[in-house]
């Protein structure tokens, strides 16, 4: 007998780890649960509450408490953005979902394109003023229909005028993607620098990637160096936390 809403969370989780409640289905009712482990239900809306908190579950009306998918996606490291690759074609949205044995098709992507002004970030990034103008190539990514995250490229506008880069056709950009027009156009990527962070969504966010109550989205921001350390490319993604895995193969430092 469970002597407590932490008892009966464990239960549950067991539970969901075991299979016995596999993604997608959903949990029992409330009053089933309170009588099984022979507790009140508030002892069990605090238990539901938990597992939601951890990411386990989320209500959906109607419906229930679902158990949640682990994440279907595999977000490669640094094997994503192999020369080998893109210079061949295979950019890294296009990668993942092979990696992860996804089916994808070009319109999985949408893009806007469009002058901004710099924040305070991308302009540390690009080297240029605060408030100057740059090209933004936003996209939102999707998988079976279902938004994933959003990415934001920013370039210096003599860097990418006139160049598919900022051509607004959904997909990915034919010919190895940005990097490969910048190869084009002189500025082949050498290295690269990736930060990642998670924090709670914004309400826009919230309602872009159609995100479950109480999920984070991790932070990507992302600068692209040519060989002699310019920077040519600043990216921000905002990925919704349950829907990646995120995976680094690397060969350890001396």
């Amino acid at each position: 007998m469970a002597s407590g809403y932490r008892d009966v969370a464990d239960a549950l989780r067991s539970a969901i780890e075991a299979g016995e409640y596999p993604p997608g289905s959903t949990l029992p009712k409330q009053d089933e649960i309170a009588a099984r482990h022979e507790v009140n239900i508030h002892t069990v809306r605090k238990a539901v509450a938990q597992l939601e908190a951890e990411g386990l579950v989320t209500p959906i009306r109607r419906r229930g408490t679902v158990v949640r998918a682990r994440p279907p996606m595999r977000r490669l490291g640094t094997e994503r953005y192999a020369k080998s690759r893109w210079k061949a074609g295979i950019i890294g949205f296009s990668a993942d979902r092979e990696a992860s044995g996804v089916p994808w098709k070009p319109d999985d992507q949408t893009q806007t394109i469009s002058k901004v002004p710099a924040d305070g970030t991308i302009a540390k990034a690009l080297d240029v003023e605060p408030g100057a103008e740059v090209y933004e190539r936003a996209r939102l990514v999707k998988d079976h229909g279902q938004p994933t995250h959003t990415l934001a490229s920013y370039y210096r506008p003599e860097d990418v005028e006139g160049t598919p880069i900022v051509d607004p056709t959904p997909g990915p950009i034919p010919g190895g993607g940005g990097f490969g027009v910048l190869t084009s156009k002189g500025m082949e990527p050498e290295r690269m620098t990736e930060t990642i962070h998670s924090r709670m969504p914004t309400q826009d966010e919230i309602e872009t990637l159609e995100l479950p109550a109480g999920e984070p989205v991790m932070i990507l921001e992302r600068q692209t160096f040519t060989a002699d350390g310019r920077c040519v490319e600043f990216a921000r993604g905002v990925h919704a936390a349950s829907r990646f895995s995120w995976t680094y193969t690397f060969q350890i430092p001396d």
